[in-house]
């Protein structure tokens, strides 16, 4: 018998270029940009990109400059878009790997205007309801018809756009609008993420920015999702062991044992990133001749260790190294989340 100790994360590439690929077509005309940011959402933002990019796509966004240039080795001739913009500590960065920035305020305008870099027309972000970063009606109208036209894309964010009938869909639609006629009739416009393409047509603009729907998750929670799952996390059996009725069960002990039972102990945890407050909530997948059983974490989930509940499944059915499932396409993101 092999025994494993180790909790294994994999990331179906095939999938998510699959999910690209949808994305694509829903948005067409619009094109499609990447979002990987925050490494690729936790999931190798070195790996996702030449994948990206392998699959054709040629416009990628992240959080921060650092992230820019560790991605371009990977998407050498892509677009680089750096949504937290640009200041002091990452000028460096958009230097050597020859990223753009997105430009979310007059002070950081005037710190480009200071460090412009040959060959890159910044984004500019504008409010339009999120309020949060971007310049307002009264901050674009302090800008000059020739500042107006350095900039590549007049960009965007939507607040609800998970939720089809919210209000608040229809009014930043008509806000970008608006900014889009009065101050960049003849720039290009993005205002949808994942969500946003899902809301029609006229949310696509120019540019539509692929996030959590590429990654599997149903950002469009009123429909079906049409992503795949591109995640599996499994983790293996340390031990198997009887809890005798009226024991208790990991840290502060918040769970007793209201008959006999079984538990395996399974090498995850918080440390791991497995949210705690899966205590007490959360399920652990064993498949018995090809089945799904889902077994029951009890109490608290450790830095290191979860102790599921595994009395229905039948003696020797789950033994030391075998593997428990705490994500795949039985038991997706969305319904851990």
């Amino acid at each position: 018998m092999e025994l494993y100790t180790t909790p294994v994360l994999n990331i179906n590439l095939k999938k998510l270029v699959a999910n690209y690929r949808l994305l694509q077509q829903l948005s067409a005309p619009a094109e499609p940009a990447a979002v990987v940011k925050d490494d690729a959402y936790g999931l190798g933002a070195a790996e996702i990109a030449a994948a990206l990019y392998a699959a054709g796509c040629r416009r990628f966004f992240v959080a921060h400059g650092s992230e820019g240039a560790f991605i371009r080795p990977h998407a050498p001739d892509a677009a680089i878009y750096v949504l937290q913009g640009i200041g002091a500590d990452s000028l460096p960065f958009f230097q050597s790997a020859g990223l753009t920035p997105v430009i979310c305020s007059p002070a950081m305008f005037a710190f480009w205007q200071q460090h412009r870099i040959e060959g890159i027309r910044p984004v500019i972000q504008v409010e339009t309801g999120l309020n949060r970063l971007g310049f307002t009606i009264a901050e674009l109208e302090n800008l000059s018809a020739e500042e107006r036209a350095d900039f590549s894309y007049v960009l965007s964010h939507l607040s609800c756009a998970d939720e089809q009938a919210h209000f608040m869909n229809a009014r930043q639609l008509a806000r970008f609008a608006e900014i889009k006629r009065r101050f960049f009739p003849e720039t290009p416009a993005t205002l949808s993420a994942s969500d946003g393409v899902f809301l029609g047509n006229d949310f696509h603009f120019d540019l539509t920015r692929l996030g959590a729907a590429m990654y599997g998750i149903n950002t469009a929670p009123y429909r079906e999702n049409q992503m795949q799952n591109i995640i599996e996390l499994k983790a293996p059996v340390l031990q198997v062991k009887p809890l005798p009725k009226g024991e208790f069960v990991g840290y502060s002990a918040t769970f007793r044992a209201p008959a006999d039972m079984r538990i395996a102990i399974v090498s995850i945890g918080y440390g791991d990133g497995l949210p705690r407050s899966l205590s007490n909530r959360g399920k652990v997948i064993f498949y018995h001749h090809g089945a799904p059983c889902f077994c029951p974490i009890l109490g608290r989930v450790s830095m290191d260790n979860i102790i599921c509940d595994i009395t229905n499944l039948p003696e020797n059915a789950v033994c030391p190294g075998d593997f428990g499932w705490l994500v795949n396409s039985d038991y997706t993101v969305d319904d851990v989340a």
